[in-house]
């Protein structure tokens, strides 16, 4: 992150939040859990909604809608030899397209970026793709970028989906 000036932090460049974006696809396909969730603000969320005019996860159904508390539950799931459905351990791969900045507000420290991908999860000889779209809103945290909320959106999110074990 930029160094601050008198003036207050230097504002991320586009660069610095969209490598933030590649980073954070990355840890996810290394299963670097611990490193992923701590990318996250402590009121982050996690949200994949169940439609793609879903416009609030509280009033509307989701594939999932986890805080931090429900994204550790989840997390120590995967870890889990109990896990039996990561019998094999599964192994996910995204694919990005370029990120684009929708929203900059330097002054309050927020910002918002879409990015397409294409998600790949191969499981038991399985494999499933799902294409879609992540919108991340990123705001500083002591001087860090962290995640306040991402939602993906999947192409065919209103259709039945196999069982995805891992975040998008």
């Amino acid at each position: 992150m930029n160094a601050p000036t008198a003036a207050g932090p230097v504002p991320p460049t586009r660069e610095q939040l969209v490598d933030f974006v590649a980073h954070e696809a990355q840890l996810l396909d290394e299963q670097r859990w611990d490193e992923w969730e701590a990318l996250f603000a402590a009121d982050g969320w996690y949200w994949l909604p169940a439609s793609p005019a879903a416009r609030d996860p509280l009033d509307e159904a989701c594939h999932l809608y986890d805080d931090h508390l429900l994204r550790t539950v989840r997390l120590q799931r995967l870890r889990s030899p109990q896990a039996h459905s990561q019998q094999p351990r599964g192994r996910g791969h995204h694919l990005l397209q370029a990120s684009t900045v929708l929203e900059r507000d330097d002054a309050a420290g927020c910002w918002l970026l879409r990015t397409p991908f294409v998600y790949t999860e191969l499981r038991a000889g399985h494999t499933v793709t799902l294409p879609g779209t992540a919108r991340h809103t990123l705001v500083r945290v002591d001087g860090a970028l962290r995640i306040r909320l991402k939602r993906v959106d999947l192409l065919h999110a209103d259709q039945p989906l196999p069982a995805v074990e891992f975040y998008l």
